[in-house]
């Protein structure tokens, strides 16, 4: 990521947790991540990983849209990038991305907050996804919704993937 995009992701970040009036120690111990580590993303340095991101935004209880909205270049890491097309300001809360992952990438990710759920269509590569023990193989046109409030994975392999993703935010106990 650009000095730009940290430095406007750090202000934003910033801002979301004063507006709850968390010290930088609450956030950090919340999200599991060290509080020199927080300091340093809020003052637009560190290169945050995506599942650093995705774990502030669970804690401060914002989509990770609302993160990441004012970054217009793409997150990523190992292989793996995503950026937000648009963000929905309706309920359910819905945000759309855009995601290409890399040959021979395994991303797991961590579990979303409570009723989430994922849409992937596949526009290019081949793309095993879903729930871990649960996954969906896709080619392109092929379609798939799963709950994403539990771990799940992406997986390519030969080929790159690149898909559309639509996460649909819901609250525990609500399929949205």
């Amino acid at each position: 990521m650009d000095a730009l995009s940290l430095n406007t992701l750090g202000h934003h970040l910033q801002r979301l947790r004063l507006e709850r009036g968390w010290s930088l120690s609450q956030l950090a111990s919340e999200a599991g991540i060290a509080k020199s580590n927080l300091c340093r993303l809020e003052q637009g340095n560190g290169n945050p990983t995506l599942d650093t991101i995705w774990r502030l935004a669970v804690k401060l209880n914002v989509p990770f849209g609302t993160l990441v909205a004012p970054i217009s270049v793409p997150l990523g890491e190992d292989g793996v990038q995503v950026r937000l097309i648009d963000q929905g300001k309706d309920c359910p809360q819905v945000d759309a991305y855009w995601m290409r992952c890399a040959p021979h990438t395994l991303r797991q990710a961590e579990a979303h907050t409570p009723g989430t759920r994922e849409s992937l269509t596949l526009i290019s590569g081949w793309l095993e996804a879903g729930p871990e023990g649960d996954t969906t193989t896709l080619t392109p046109g092929c379609h798939v919704t799963f709950c994403a409030d539990q771990p799940h994975l992406y997986r390519t392999q030969a080929a790159a993937a690149t898909l559309l993703m639509t996460i649909t935010y819901g609250k525990e106990g609500e399929t949205p």
